[in-house]
């Protein structure tokens, strides 16, 4: 069933499902999941290339790929969703909305943009192919990540006997990134028709001013820049986070 792919966390009323960035996972929205479920029924979810080293997509990365993925497991709840999209995860959000309206009431976006075209993976790549296959301790991931992405990705690695396995391939991860800089996403953007709140951190991994941009020529558009907060919004200012999301959703919901 395409409803395996999603994983109910709580909640009843109209569907409200989270979609995690790059080398994230469902399981790291366990801090938004409890007051989300008091909106609607609240689901989490995989992204391919995100589900475990042993699970292999057969189809070759690329949005489009990841859109269709997400449309198949929104449409087996048989019901138009809320999507709630953090980074890459709002990416593909956005572009189901444009592809696919008839399945998504709403959506927002945290920290993402629709255009690093000239941007390369290049300044990072040698750190992410250094990181060990698995972290033996808590504080182990804590000292390559800090405070804050650290308990993010405790949550999104699998849990072993020994340790924190990485939950996919660091080169899955650097390609689905090299992607975004040989293309824009603008018109998928100009194409939604559904309301969209835009979060945007004050230390952002957005180019400057396209979010704004956005805010500008969407549809049916709310922008919120967070001061001092970085790219993961929702677990490093979460009293603002909620505050905003929360009265974005309760018309929907």
């Amino acid at each position: 069933m395409v409803t395996d792919l999603l994983t109910l966390r709580g909640g009843h009323g109209e569907p409200i499902v989270l979609v995690h960035g790059l080398m994230g996972r469902g399981s790291t929205w366990s801090r938004q999941s409890p007051w989300l479920s008091g909106l609607g029924e609240v689901y989490t979810y995989d992204a391919p290339w995100h589900r475990g080293r042993d699970v292999v997509d057969p189809y070759p990365i690329s949005t489009e790929r990841f859109v269709e993925d997400l449309g198949d497991a929104v449409a087996g709840l048989g019901r138009p969703v809320m999507l709630v999209g953090h980074s890459m995860g709002a990416l593909h959000s956005w572009c189901l909305a444009a592809a696919r309206p008839e399945l998504v009431k709403a959506v927002v976006v945290e920290d993402m943009a629709p255009d690093f075209r000239g941007r390369t993976t290049g300044p990072w790549e040698p750190w992410v192919h250094a990181l060990p296959v698995e972290f033996g301790s808590e504080q182990e991931v804590y000292d390559e990540f800090g405070p804050v992405a650290g308990r993010y990705f405790l949550e999104a690695f699998d849990r072993t006997a020994t340790g924190w396995r990485l939950h996919g391939y660091p080169q899955w991860w650097l390609d689905i990134a090299a992607q975004w800089g040989t293309r824009d996403y603008w018109q998928q953007w100009r194409d939604v028709p559904v309301p969209t709140l835009l979060m945007e951190a004050g230390n952002s991994v957005a180019p400057p001013g396209q979010m704004r941009r956005m805010a500008e020529i969407g549809q049916d558009t709310r922008y919120l820049h967070v001061p001092g907060a970085g790219h993961l919004i929702h677990d490093d200012t979460p009293e603002v986070y909620r505050e905003a999301v929360t009265g974005f959703l309760t018309a929907f919901a």
